[in-house]
C-alpha cells in the first residue's frame, strides 16, 4: 500500500473516533419537550425534502401540502422520493444513512414499521445513542427567547443537559426593527422604535439577561446579502454595533454572523422558501477592523463568497470561518470548501456544523461530512510527506482535535 493510501486510512480512522462539537444546530435540550424534533416523520418532512417533493409533484399546491397532517406529508415524501424515484439527493441519502445506522433496513420496511420503531424508543436513551452514532460530544442549540414556546420553557426552568449548549439567536430582536420592539416590551424592556439611547441600553439589558439565563456561549444572527457596515440608516447595523457587539465584548463572547440568506423568496414554501444572495465581504472586513478585539464566527451562503471569506480571515485574526452552511452542506461542496480553507488559512477554521433540525440528522450530516473532510486533510498530509515532512498519527490526532473540539469558539483576540 502506498503512503497516500496509508495516510487516507489513518486520517479516516482518526476522524471516525474523534468526538466533535457541533457549533450550530436547531436542536433543543430533550428536557425542553416537543421543541426537540425527532423520528421518521420529522426526518421525512425536513424542509429540504419538502422542496424536493413539491418539485416532483408540480401539480400539487403548497396549500394542499401544508393542509395535510404531518404523517400524510411524510407518506407523500416517502412514496414520491424513495419509492417512485431513486433517492439520490443528499437529503434523501441522509435519511437512508440514518436508518442504516439505527439497524433498520429501509428497502424492506414500510413507514408503519419505521414509525413503530421510533415510537418504541425512550427519548433519553435514544438521544444518547444518536449522539454516539454521530460521534458528537455536544451540540449548540439555536435559542430565541422571543419565541413564545421556547420562552416558556426557559422561564419554567428545566434540568439542563451538558450535551446541549446555548447560543443566543438575535433575529427576532434586531432584524426588521422595530418589529422586535413589541416582543421586547412584552418582556418588560423599555424600548421604542427610534433606537434612542434608552432603547439601546434596554436591548443590551435584554441580551445580558438572557445570556445569563441560558448560559449562552455566543451571540448569533443571520444577515441578508445587502447588509453593509458602516450604514447609519440600517437598524440592524446600528443594533449590532451599539448593542450586540458591546455586549459580546463585555462578556468575552464571540458573535456568529451567517451572511447571505434571502428570506422567503417563495413564502408559500415556509422554511423551504429561503434563497441565497451574494454578500459584500468588504463590510465584514470593515467590521472586523473596527472591532478587532471581538471574535466573529462567520459563514456565508453563496459559494462565490467562500474564497473572499478565506482571504478576509487571512487579513483579520478575529474572523473565524465555520461550516458549510445550508445549500453548501453537500458532499460535493464540503470537499472543495475544506481544501480551499486548508490551502489558504491552514487549520484556523471550524470545518463543519450540522445545522440539524431533527435529532437523527446528526448521524448523516456528520457521517457524510467526516468522510469528505478526512479525504481533504489526508491529501494535505500526502503533500507534506512528498515534501519530506514527517506525518505521524499523533500529529493527525492533534490537528483533528483542534479542528473539531470547539476551541476556536472560545479564542480571545487582542487588539495589538
Amino acid at each position: 500500500m502506498n503512503k497516500t493510501m496509508d495516510l487516507q486510512k489513518t486520517a479516516s480512522a482518526v476522524f471516525a473516533r474523534t468526538p466533535v462539537t457541533d457549533i450550530h444546530t436547531h436542536l433543543f435540550d430533550p428536557a425542553m419537550g416537543p421543541l426537540l424534533l425527532w423520528g421518521i416523520d420529522e426526518l421525512l418532512t425536513y424542509h429540504y425534502l419538502v422542496a424536493e417533493v413539491l418539485r416532483a409533484r408540480p401539480e400539487l399546491g403548497t396549500k394542499t401540502f401544508w393542509a395535510m397532517p404531518k404523517a400524510k406529508q411524510a407518506d407523500l415524501v416517502w412514496q414520491e422520493l424513495f419509492v417512485k424515484r431513486s433517492p439520490v439527493s443528499e437529503a434523501c441519502r441522509g435519511v437512508l444513512t440514518v436508518l442504516k445506522a439505527l439497524g433498520l433496513d429501509a428497502p424492506k420496511e414500510d413507514l408503519t414499521k419505521l414509525r413503530k420503531y421510533f415510537r418504541a424508543q425512550k427519548l433519553s436513551s435514544h438521544v444518547e445513542r444518536v449522539l454516539q452514532l454521530a460521534g458528537v460530544k455536544c451540540v449548540y442549540m439555536t435559542n430565541d427567547p422571543l419565541n413564545p414556546s421556547e420562552q416558556a420553557a426557559w422561564e419554567k426552568g428545566f434540568a439542563r443537559s451538558g450535551r446541549f449548549l446555548a447560543a443566543l439567536r438575535l433575529e427576532s430582536a434586531i432584524k426588521d426593527w422595530p418589529q422586535g420592539a413589541g416582543a421586547l416590551k412584552a418582556l418588560g424592556y423599555a424600548v421604542d422604535s427610534s433606537l434612542s439611547g434608552r432603547t439601546l441600553r434596554e436591548v443590551r439589558r435584554y441580551l445580558n439577561d438572557w445570556v445569563r439565563r441560558m448560559k449562552a456561549r455566543y451571540l448569533s444572527t443571520t444577515l441578508p446579502p445587502e447588509w453593509r457596515y458602516p450604514d447609519i440608516h440600517s437598524s440592524i447595523t446600528n443594533l449590532l454595533v451599539k448593542a450586540v457587539i458591546p455586549t459580546a465584548r463585555e462578556r468575552g463572547l464571540p458573535v456568529a454572523l451567517m451572511i447571505g440568506v434571502r428570506k422567503a423568496v417563495n413564502p408559500a414554501l415556509g422554511d423551504a422558501g429561503d434563497s441565497v444572495g451574494l454578500a459584500d465581504l468588504a463590510a465584514l472586513e470593515r467590521l472586523a477592523l473596527g472591532f478587532s478585539d471581538v471574535t466573529f464566527l462567520v459563514t456565508v451562503l453563496a459559494r462565490e463568497n467562500l474564497h473572499g471569506l478565506c482571504v478576509a480571515a487571512r487579513k483579520f485574526k478575529n474572523i473565524v470561518p465555520f461550516g458549510c452552511w445550508w445549500f453548501l452542506n453537500t458532499t460535493s461542496f464540503i470537499g472543495e470548501i475544506t481544501a480551499m480553507r486548508l490551502d489558504l488559512i491552514g487549520l484556523s477554521f471550524i470545518p463543519q456544523h450540522s445545522d440539524s433540525r431533527v435529532l437523527e440528522q446528526l448521524i448523516y450530516k456528520w457521517g457524510h461530512s467526516r468522510c469528505v473532510i478526512a479525504e481533504a486533510l489526508a491529501q494535505k498530509y500526502a503533500d507534506l510527506a512528498h515534501s519530506a515532512w514527517p506525518v505521524t498519527e499523533a500529529n493527525i490526532r492533534r490537528d483533528v482535535a483542534a479542528l473539531f473540539d470547539g476551541r476556536l469558539i472560545n479564542q480571545r483576540t487582542s487588539i495589538s
